[in-house]
C-alpha cells in the first residue's frame, strides 16, 4: 500500500494559491499540492494530471512545503536572479551616467579606458566582457568603425578590389 500524502497543514495555503495563482507554474504547484490531500490521488496519478513527471510533481510539493514552513527562501523574479551581478541595474544606470557624460552628446565610448573609471566606482574589479555586457545591458551599442591600421593604404585597397562591372553582370543562359 502507498504511503499516505503529507502536508496537510499546509492544504489552506495550497487551497488560497489554487485561487489566486497567476503563473502556470503556482497552479501546478497548487494542484500538487492539494489534490492528493482532497482527493486521496496518489503521487502517480496527481503527477498525469498536472502533466509533470512524478519527480517534478514530488519536487513541487516539497518545495512549497518548504516555503510554507519557513525553511526555504521563495522563489525570486527573473530580475532578481542575476547571479554574481557586480551591482544591481539602478547602480549600473547611475555608473554608466556618470563614467559616460561625453559619450551621450556624440562622443564615442572607448571601452579599455572605460574600465578603470568604472571599477573604482564599483570598487570591484571587473573583466572587459562584463563592461561590455554592462553596456549592451542599458542600450549602448557599437556604432562607430574599428580603427585603421596605420600602415594601410586605402589606394591600393581599391587597387586591389576587383571592379570590373562586366564580369560580374548577370548573363542569359545559352538555350540549344
Amino acid at each position: 500500500m502507498a504511503r499516505l500524502p503529507g502536508g496537510m497543514e499546509h492544504l489552506a495555503q495550497a487551497q488560497d494559491l489554487l485561487k489566486k495563482a497567476k503563473t502556470v507554474e503556482e497552479l501546478r504547484t497548487a494542484q500538487a499540492v492539494a489534490l492528493p490531500l482532497l482527493f486521496n490521488l496518489s503521487i502517480e496519478q496527481t503527477a498525469q494530471i498536472i502533466g509533470r513527471s512524478v519527480g517534478a510533481t514530488c519536487t513541487l510539493r516539497t518545495n512549497f512545503c518548504r516555503e510554507q514552513a519557513g525553511e526555504a527562501r521563495p522563489k525570486r523574479s527573473k530580475r532578481e536572479l542575476r547571479n554574481r551581478a557586480k551591482a544591481s541595474l539602478e547602480q549600473e544606470a547611475k555608473i554608466l551616467d556618470e563614467a559616460l557624460t561625453e559619450a551621450a552628446t556624440g562622443g564615442v565610448v572607448i571601452v579599455p579606458p572605460l574600465k578603470p573609471v568604472i571599477e573604482a566606482k564599483l570598487g570591484k574589479p571587473l573583466a572587459l566582457s562584463t563592461i561590455y555586457a554592462m553596456l549592451a545591458r542599458h542600450g549602448w551599442r557599437k556604432v562607430a568603425p574599428d580603427k585603421i591600421h596605420p600602415k594601410s593604404d586605402p589606394d591600393a585597397q581599391e587597387d586591389w578590389k576587383k571592379n570590373c562591372r562586366g564580369a560580374w553582370q548577370k548573363k542569359e543562359p545559352d538555350l540549344p
